[in-house]
């Protein structure tokens, strides 16, 4: 999706085959198994499956635009030599125009390697950012502590606490007691977790996709 794109409930015409466009969101979501990068845009498109305008279908053609220009990408996993879990959050203040509600992004890695991703608009109005983040923390925290615990049955849970990056300096002070998480600080720049809360840019997108190890396997080497 284009920066600064902000969809609305009732802006537009109709569109003349709804049907359509809730098929294309399905393959979309389905296919955001292993193409986290459109995570953000697909969960914002299916949130008007019931009546679906014409610049919501702008927006899923963009989707799928963006898609063709690269059909090889997909996750890469490399061997790391170890299973450290770490997670990254952000959060979205107000980022829905329609109920000002906010949007949680989070993304967790064992061993250098993606596995569990998320982009989900938050149920209630947060009243600051902080409070936006702190609940994406607690989503997040929730997530790591469910793979420490899948590690730790397999007798593979070799690490002390697991670091959840943020780049909010006041959720990380309200969330400095969580056992077995410690929550470091991250710059903005490099919180990875910013592709699944906003659209962003194109540099912005590459640089964030390289970290969470999305490559085009057509690329030349």
């Amino acid at each position: 999706m284009e920066p600064n794109l902000k969809l609305m409930l009732d802006e537009g015409d109709f569109v003349d085959d709804p049907d359509t466009y809730r098929r294309l969101v399905g393959k979309l979501i389905y296919l955001t198994i292993t193409r986290p990068d459109i995570s953000y845009a697909v969960s914002i498109v299916s949130q008007f499956m019931t009546n679906p305008r014409v610049p919501h279908m702008n927006a899923v053609i963009h989707i799928l635009k963006y898609l063709k220009n690269a059909p090889g990408c997909g996750l890469f996993y490399r061997s790391s030599g170890h299973l450290r879990i770490e997670g990254y959050t952000d959060a979205d203040w107000t980022g829905s125009p329609s109920d000002r509600k906010s949007t949680t992004g989070y993304c967790t890695f064992i061993g250098g390697n993606l596995v569990t991703w998320r982009s989900k608009k938050q149920s209630v109005v947060a009243r600051s950012s902080a409070e936006a983040e702190y609940r994406a923390m607690a989503h997040t925290t929730c997530e790591l502590t469910w793979l420490r615990t899948v590690l730790q049955e397999f007798g593979l849970l070799t690490q002390g606490p697991t670091p959840l990056c943020c780049d909010n300096q006041a959720a990380i002070h309200i969330a400095m007691k969580l056992k077995d998480i410690i929550t470091p600080f991250v710059p903005s720049g490099s919180q990875l977790a910013d592709i699944f809360t906003k659209a962003l840019p194109k540099n912005a997108i590459d640089f964030i996709c390289s970290k969470l190890g999305v490559i085009d396997i057509y690329s030349p080497a």
